[in-house]
């Protein structure tokens, strides 16, 4: 089968997954659709079928570039300044709390585990520590819009009362946070670890190849408004913001630097600056899911199996710690915010499921072969969301419902 049609297959899959099924299964059986991709992508590629060879996987690694941009441009959207400015400061602070504390905690378990387990030294050990502590930080939003919805159907605003209310915007702003942290973690790893370019008399700093990255996103905004302007015709939005996209996330790929951190610029940039950013968020909202079935399929099929007989070790280092962090971090804050009346100690536990951004942190990580263990980082991530995103939903509505409950 050619190139070309297997590409034709993958995207008329995304297509109907997105249409068809998405909506019938998350509301029948409270699941968040997309993890079963990951496995179908893994079964397909050539590490189990064959079905799909190696050399075909990476001709298809520009259209993953293209969903991992996406999804940068995605999360830079959410950080429109003026409705910020309005959101509570207690908001911001349990939202970064939580988010440091997941960073701060996974990274260090992390790194005192894979620095024997590996035979690394401690300058080699902190890149992957990091890196599992930035996807340790994401947030899926999908089981929390879901339930979101499922409650607006159900009840009003006012029968939710304003601990629901108050809580859903606490969950919605640290999902963002999440997203932030972790992709400048992220970001910034490319820029502390990045190898050598031949050819040059002086190599860049680490404070040069930020400055680069945030080049590439400045460029890309800019790139934009001069093209199309106070444009508001959707295919033509969607045109110019694949464009914008592909710019983004190919420079910062060429450059072995992070998509997600060049794109999520692109976004932030977007949302302040541009007079149609209602309808910018709508054409990204319409290529965004099937982008993230794409993504999946691709990170499957792009998988290798870690040569470390312990990849195990930190795959479980992983899931306790994160799972600890994610539910007695936000409990601590809130405790020592004296938020506990509104927003109760069990919201973190909405925070526990993964998707999208965690797979496209973890494919970031895994386009710079050069970095140690890639395929621990990315089996962690793999693992983690193939047990948390059937369950994310659930775990909103259990979070939710303590505080939600007695205003009804």
């Amino acid at each position: 089968m050619s190139a070309g049609v297997l590409l034709v297959v993958v995207v008329v899959v995304a297509y109907l997954a997105t249409h068809v099924a998405y909506d019938w299964v998350a509301r029948r059986f409270l699941v968040v659709s997309g993890a079963e991709y990951l496995v179908l992508g893994l079964l397909l590629g050539p590490q189990a079928s064959g079905v799909i060879p190696a050399d075909v996987v990476k001709g298809f690694a520009p259209l993953a570039a293209l969903a991992v941009g996406w999804m940068g441009v995605l999360v830079g959207m959410q950080f429109h300044l003026p409705t910020l400015v309005r959101v509570p400061g207690l908001t911001f602070r349990l939202a970064f709390a939580e988010a440091l504390a997941t960073l701060a905690a996974v990274s260090g378990a992390t790194f005192v585990l894979v620095r024997p387990l590996f035979a690394l030294t401690s300058a080699q050990a902190v890149v992957p520590a990091v890196a599992l502590g930035a996807i340790a930080c994401a947030s899926t939003p999908a089981g929390l819009e879901l339930a979101a919805r499922m409650l607006d159907e159900r009840a009003s605003a006012r029968d939710l009362g304003r601990g629901g209310a108050r809580l859903l915007r606490q969950l919605r702003h640290s999902v963002a946070i999440d997203a932030l942290v972790a992709i400048v973690a992220i970001g910034l790893i490319a820029c502390v670890a990045h190898p050598a370019v031949a050819g040059l008399s002086r190599q860049p700093t680490t404070t040069e190849w930020a400055a680069i990255t945030l080049g590439i996103g400045v460029g890309g905004g800019v790139l934009f408004h001069l093209f199309l302007g106070g444009e508001r015709e959707p295919d033509r939005l969607f045109v110019a913001l694949a464009g914008a996209v592909i710019l983004a996330s190919g420079a910062a790929t060429f450059l072995r630097l992070s998509p997600l951190l060049a794109c999520i610029i692109v976004g932030a940039i977007l949302v302040n600056t541009s007079s149609s950013r209602v309808a910018i968020a709508s054409a990204l909202r319409a290529g965004e899911r099937p982008l993230y079935y794409v993504l999946l399929i691709f990170a499957g099929m792009s998988w290798k199996a870690s040569t470390q007989a312990a990849w195990f070790a930190p795959v479980l280092a992983f899931l306790v710690v994160r799972t600890a962090m994610k539910v007695g971090a936000p409990a601590a804050a809130t405790w020592w915010n004296d938020a506990l009346p509104t927003l109760g100690g069990r919201w973190g536990r909405a925070l526990l499921g993964q998707g999208g951004l965690a797979i496209a942190l973890a494919f970031d990580y895994l386009l710079r072969r050069d970095v140690p263990l890639p395929n621990v980082v990315f089996t962690t991530a793999a693992v983690s969301v193939l047990l948390t995103e059937f369950a994310a939903v659930r775990l909103v509505r259990a979070a939710i419902g303590p505080v939600a409950e007695p205003a009804r």
